[in-house]
């Protein structure tokens, strides 16, 4: 169901409160779940070090449907901010004219093409093909012409035209937006890299389940992978 102006508006102001206000993945918060991370080991490797975006960004939204977003959903959570950020970030791909591509999960009815996650959480096999919980999400704002990428893994890369339906548009930087952090956006990042996109992930337009992993995902992240950013400066190379 789609916010009001205001509740959209009060959703995204305390989305980016708690996760965005000054934020650095490397080195706010992460300390406290581990009770300390030996930050100059990560300094003296140079992780972190910000590639930046390059000439033709593209989106990538992952997982933005009914049975990730529906909190009664064996699977779902409420993700009312993160998805206030996404439109925001959506909306500003589409006036840019850079590529917007959706991603779903969704099994088979016996659910033999699920990959060996589903065993140590059954509930993903409730996604199941022409199911409502398959689709997108109204709120995202997802049209008859936007692409739609199926897959049954982690990544939105492993098993799907995603690569080539991207290289086929000219990007050559991948901002992934969606859910969950920890799980799909995390292993999008990873295969988006592998792929040689630059890749990043704007902070605020991100959702996971609980925060320890949430932040945890966006440490290794900007560790390892691509730019972990604030929602402003990803508008910002959208719209130069």
């Amino acid at each position: 169901m789609a916010l009001d102006s205001a509740a959209a508006a009060t959703a995204l102001a305390a989305h980016a409160r708690a996760l965005a206000d000054g934020f650095d993945p490397l080195q706010q918060d992460i300390r406290g779940l581990w009770g300390g991370v030996d930050l100059a080991t990560y300094q003296r490797a140079g992780f972190g070090t910000r590639i930046g975006f390059g000439e033709r960004p593209g989106v990538v939204v992952v997982d933005m449907i009914n049975g990730f977003t529906d909190p009664s959903s064996p699977v779902g959570s409420d993700m009312t901010g993160a998805i206030e950020a996404m439109r925001v970030l959506i909306q500003a791909a589409r006036a840019a004219g850079a590529p917007v591509v959706y991603i779903t999960t969704a099994y088979d009815e016996a659910g033999s093409d699920a990959a060996a996650r589903s065993l140590n959480g059954p509930g993903i096999r409730t996604l199941r093909e022409g199911s409502a919980a398959v689709e997108v999400d109204a709120c995202l704002g997802f049209g008859p012409g936007d692409p739609l990428v199926v897959k049954k893994t982690a990544s939105a890369f492993f098993g799907t035209n995603l690569q080539p339906l991207l290289t086929a548009r000219g990007v050559d930087t991948v901002i992934v937006i969606g859910c969950t952090t920890s799980g799909c956006i995390r292993a999008t990042a990873n295969d988006a890299n592998a792929h040689g996109f630059r890749t990043v992930v704007p902070i605020e337009t991100t959702a996971d389940r609980a925060r320890g992993p949430h932040l945890a995902a966006l440490h290794d992240i900007a560790a390892k992978i691509g730019d972990v950013v604030p929602l402003g400066e990803a508008l910002a190379a959208l719209r130069r």
